[in-house]
């Protein structure tokens, strides 16, 4: 069983549709993408998968449970779902270390003892240890971005729907985020992403669907949608590959990467299939 899988999604504003029976699923342990062009209907088909919209029709299925009326908030606690806004969500006046701890407290799951614990676990994951006692309005956009992850870590998310995670940061903080993603995959976690940065967003997924005219125009592995004739007319433009050397092709899933610590990594245990 898929940890998500959307059916037959549909959303209209007024006479215009613009959702028309959209379909995708995400399994443990697998990145996939949501891509198209401005207007397509990827970002409303998301935000409908996530809870921020209603759809007209169809339903979303999280973790065996019909959850299309189900509130975000309920999603992330019952569902077992977290989320990372593309704007910035930090509390910017308060420090690192507290923008953790708060969210915890307010979950109620765990004691003092925990909470301080899960908090160190997370801080030096996404080697933001250094800075725990700095204000959250003082970090950089890299480092405000991996706070942001660890935040949407604190529940302990089976998966997590990344909106924009690319935007507004440098390159080099990019291929951080890359390897943080795929860190996150190989702990067993789902992760649905969508982004402009269509290149950047390829060379992580396992999978795509390409929306066009609030439709799947295709879905594949990286190599199968750049090479769709119709997504490369109307979205990825014909001289589009995935960088770094790597032609358009079937995209298999690369070796688990190793971070420099090994025990930053917070291993899920018994997370199999369902």
């Amino acid at each position: 069983m898929p940890m998500l899988e959307v059916e037959g999604l549909v959303k209209n504003y007024g006479i215009r549709r613009v959702v028309d029976g959209v379909d995708f699923s995400v399994e443990r342990g697998e990145i996939v993408g949501l891509l198209g062009p401005n207007g397509a209907g990827k970002t409303t088909s998301f935000r409908m998968t996530c809870g921020m919209i209603e759809p007209n029709a169809g339903k979303v299925v999280l973790n065996g449970h019909d959850v299309t009326r189900w509130p975000m908030y309920r999603r992330a606690a019952e569902g077992h779902m977290g989320y990372l806004a593309q704007e910035s969500s930090v509390f910017r006046k308060l420090t690192v270390e507290k923008n953790l701890l708060g969210v915890m407290e307010m979950l109620g799951r765990l004691g003092r003892a925990e909470r301080k614990r899960r908090c160190n676990e997370l801080l030096e994951q996404f080697d933001i240890a250094r800075l725990r006692k700095s204000m959250a309005i003082s970090l950089s956009g890299g480092e405000r971005r991996r706070l942001e992850i660890a935040r949407a870590l604190v529940s302990d998310p089976e998966i997590i729907l990344l909106d924009e995670p690319f935007t507004g940061i440098d390159p080099v903080t990019i291929a951080s985020i890359q390897k943080i993603i795929r860190r996150l995959r190989e702990e067993g976690i789902a992760i649905l992403i969508t982004d402009h940065q269509v290149r950047e967003t390829l060379q992580i997924t396992d999978r795509s669907y390409v929306i066009r005219a609030g439709k799947v125009l295709c879905h594949g592995t990286p190599g199968e949608v750049l090479n769709d004739p119709e997504a490369r007319k109307c979205y990825f433009g014909e001289d589009m590959d995935l960088g770094h050397g790597l032609p358009p092709g079937p995209h298999h899933r690369s070796a688990p990467l190793a971070p420099e610590n090994p025990s930053q990594i917070i291993r899920r245990k018994g997370r199999g299939s369902s």
